[in-house]
């Protein structure tokens, strides 16, 4: 079974004015804590809400310093069980961005490809079966009437070694 899993981090910033620059530093830090090795994650802008349920930014900026809430999607495959996929994304991203929180937001099981190729395969067999009947029809019907063509062919091939 392969998962998509969502992960929310708190990723802090340091010397900003803006909200609009603190989130594209926490995103340039974040791709670089992660890079090379998990280029397969994707960084998103996470989504805050008050207790009201008013939107708000994904920074909170204090003191020139920001906290923004970044949202963390990688696949994880062959997992058993979605626990599973959730404990590997935390852990794998984890790893690479020390001393900030992480939450797992959303786990999302994806369809089996394995299952979907099966399908197409046995389709494509039918077809191919079927196609490999009517080859060998038309190699039968050929033999039949071409046996005069090879017994011309052969005698004209020997002269030819000699």
């Amino acid at each position: 079974m392969n998962c998509r899993v969502v992960v929310e981090a708190a990723v802090p910033v340091f010397d900003v004015e803006t909200e609009d620059e603190a989130i594209r530093i926490a995103i340039s830090k974040t791709g670089e804590m992660l890079n090379p090795d998990l280029n397969y994650v994707e960084i998103n802008m996470g989504e805050r809400t008050s207790p009201s349920g008013e939107e708000l930014p994904p920074a909170f900026i204090a003191a020139d310093e920001a906290l923004v809430a970044l949202e963390l999607e990688m696949t994880v495959f062959n997992v058993e069980r979605e626990e599973h996929a959730s404990r590997i994304a935390r852990k794998e991203i984890g790893q690479r961005l020390e001393n900030i929180p992480l939450e797992v937001l959303t786990v999302e099981v994806l369809e089996d490809e394995d299952e979907e190729d099966e399908e197409s395969e046995s389709e494509s067999e039918n077809e191919d079966g079927d196609q490999s009947v009517n080859q060998n029809e038309n190699e039968n019907e050929n033999e039949a009437h071409g046996d005069d063509d090879a017994d011309d062919v052969l005698p004209e091939f020997e002269d030819l070694l000699e």
